[in-house]
């Protein structure tokens, strides 16, 4: 049987790769095996970046409902008890988002927090 050569395939999966690994620095973009190990491992980073990301956010958002919440006289976890028992179902984005662009529905929501928690 004779020996089949990659060829065209394997030129076309090289590419693909060193595309990918476009401005990488030294061999890592000259170098087949080191551009694929490369871009693997990128691939891995940015995975866990964009998990990192929301939990980033998600420590931002509280931090600026808390921030926002020193002046009301209420910390955050009452504030958040409070609004679960008013039956305010915003998730933690949107109070933020309320809480920096306009602080008068946001000292309202504050109150009813208030309310049913019993302060």
């Amino acid at each position: 049987m004779s020996r089949v050569k990659g060829g065209f395939t394997n030129k076309r999966r090289h590419n693909k790769i060193f595309k990918l690994a476009k401005g990488y620095r030294g061999a890592r973009h000259r170098l087949y095996k080191k551009s694929h190990e490369a871009v693997l491992r990128a691939g891995e980073h940015a995975f866990a970046g964009r998990r990192k990301r929301r939990r980033d956010l998600r420590r931002l958002w509280i931090t600026r409902i808390n921030g926002a919440l020193i002046s009301q006289g209420i910390n955050y976890s009452r504030f958040i008890d409070g609004l679960k028992k008013a039956g305010i179902e915003l998730d933690r984005k949107i109070l933020s988002d309320i809480a920096i662009s306009d602080p008068k529905a946001f000292e309202l929501l504050a109150k009813k927090a208030k309310e049913s928690f019993g302060i």
